[in-house]
């Protein structure tokens, strides 16, 4: 469990910063199971209609970022 809390701080803004578009782009990829298109479609043009697969890439690159940095 301790290798995991080198990457998860939910009370750093920095770690929000960068789970916001990981959670935003699975959101946006799973339209088609929870079928909130107009939800989907809102989110996607707060990122600037970056595609699902950008957001969850950004969201885990910033992630990691943060955790190798603190190591």
């Amino acid at each position: 469990m301790e290798p995991l809390r080198k990457y998860v701080k939910p009370t750093s803004l920095t770690w929000l910063a960068s789970a916001l578009p990981l959670l935003a782009g699975l959101f946006i990829a799973f339209e088609p199971v929870h079928h909130l298109a107009d939800w989907a479609k809102a989110v996607s043009l707060t990122f600037g209609s970056a595609s699902p697969y950008l957001l969850i890439n950004a969201g885990l690159v910033g992630i990691g970022l943060r955790g190798a940095m603190r190591a």
